[in-house]
C-alpha cells in the first residue's frame, strides 16, 4: 500500500472541501457555509487543510500577501488564482485551481449581495469555471509549497 505524504493528503482534503461547497450562495463578507464571498470560501477550505488558523479571516489581498512567497508560473491543482487591481497593487478576487484548466470559487456577486435571495437572483454562488487566458493582472500561488518561489518554467 502506497503511503500518502501529509501535504498530498492536505491538498486532496482542501479540494474535497472546496467541491463540497459547490452551489453555496455568494454573500458579501460571508465566511461560513450559509454563504461565502471569494476570500471567505478560500479561507474556509484552507482551514480544513490546516493551512490557516481557525480564528483567521483574511481578504483576498491579505491572503495574497500571506502567500506571496509561494508563486507558481502556471495553474496547478490546489493553487490559488488571484485577480489583481488595474494597477496590479492588490488582489481583488481569489479562486482555487482544480487543475490547469478549471477553477472553483465564490463569485457572480458584489458588495450589494448581502442575502440568499439576492445571490440566487444574481446567479452568485460557489461554481466551477474554466480558467481563462492569464493576463498580467493575475497572480498564482501554491499554499502547499514551502516558503520559496518556484523557478520560472
Amino acid at each position: 500500500m502506497k503511503s500518502v505524504q501529509p501535504k498530498e493528503a492536505a491538498r486532496r482534503w482542501f479540494l474535497h472541501t472546496a467541491l463540497s461547497y459547490l452551489g453555496t450562495p455568494y454573500i458579501w463578507g460571508g465566511d461560513d457555509p450559509s454563504g461565502f464571498d471569494c476570500s471567505g470560501f478560500v479561507i474556509e477550505c484552507l482551514k480544513s487543510a490546516g493551512l490557516v488558523d481557525e480564528d483567521q479571516d483574511l481578504t483576498a489581498d491579505g491572503l495574497l500577501r500571506r502567500c506571496c512567497d509561494r508563486t507558481v508560473q502556471k495553474p496547478r491543482t490546489g493553487a490559488l488564482l488571484f485577480d489583481l487591481s488595474e494597477a496590479g497593487e492588490r488582489a481583488t478576487h481569489v479562486e482555487i485551481c482544480l487543475d490547469e484548466y478549471f477553477q472553483i470559487g465564490a463569485g457572480g456577486g458584489g458588495r450589494h449581495v448581502k442575502d440568499r435571495a439576492t445571490a440566487w437572483k444574481d446567479n452568485a454562488y460557489v461554481r466551477i469555471r474554466p480558467i481563462g487566458p492569464l493576463s498580467g493582472r493575475v497572480k498564482l500561488v501554491d499554499p502547499f509549497l514551502g516558503k520559496k518561489r518556484e523557478p520560472p518554467a
